[in-house]
């Protein structure tokens, strides 16, 4: 079957998506982050509740911000006074699921020629969740916390299409989850009102890739694995 320009267009936008953990310091046009969002927006939820909400850094506030949250993430006392809102990951690992959070952390520490004993290496490459890799253009993702599990899958569609916009205008991003230990900074920061739930990060811009770190291209399963055709 011969895909069509458009059907290509959006594949390679989808398959081309990476997180990427350093970026260069081109500005973001602010149009194309208009865009993005906008294009984004069109997302689907369930009766058209449409319940994100996107707070756009750059300049000043993001380096605030991350100034602040490095403060906390450096100090092991103040850290552990910071807490996630929610669960991101299950309470218990089990296989095939640990086995792959361990293969993804540990060939990103490969390259980085980071070793398992190196503990202070470790923090200082995830430290860099909180500069936003670096990136010109920091966002932060909030909902209202009177949604439930319906919204946030709704969510997770809403940041699918930003990655995959960005992609189709030559842009990249990381999603990041770091973020949502420190919510009270973040709400302090950006002056949140108390009904909203800080649900991530994400870095937007343009991939530097003369970084190591941005060659790391993660598995995935083949078809067969996780598609069962029924008749």
């Amino acid at each position: 079957m011969i895909c069509s320009p458009e059907q290509q267009a959006v594949d390679a936008a989808i398959t081309s998506r990476r997180s990427i953990r350093a970026f260069l310091p081109t500005p973001v046009a602010h149009e194309d982050i208009v865009q993005i969002l906008q294009v984004a927006g069109r997302a689907p939820s369930g009766t058209n509740t449409q319940p994100w909400k996107v707070y756009v850094l750059q300049g000043d506030k993001k380096r605030e911000l991350s100034s602040a949250i490095m403060d906390a993430y450096t100090d092991p006392e103040q850290a552990s006074r910071h807490q996630e809102e929610y669960a991101y990951y299950p309470r218990e690992w089990v296989a095939p699921y640990i086995d792959r959070r361990r293969k993804v952390g540990w060939d990103l520490y490969a390259l980085l020629g980071l070793t398992r004993d190196n503990k202070a290496g470790m923090a200082a490459q995830h430290a860099r969740n909180y500069a936003f890799f670096d990136a010109p253009v920091g966002l932060i993702f909030t909902i209202d916390r009177i949604m439930e599990q319906g919204s946030w899958l709704d969510y997770g569609m809403f940041l699918q299409n930003i990655m995959v916009a960005a992609r189709g205008r030559g842009l990249d991003t990381c999603p990041q989850a770091a973020f949502t230990q420190f919510h009270r900074i973040i709400a302090d920061q950006l002056q949140l009102p108390p009904n909203e739930t800080v649900v991530c990060g994400m870095a937007l811009g343009v991939a530097d890739l003369s970084k190591i770190e941005n060659s790391l291209i993660t598995e995935r399963m083949r078809i067969e694995e996780f598609v069962k055709f029924v008749e």
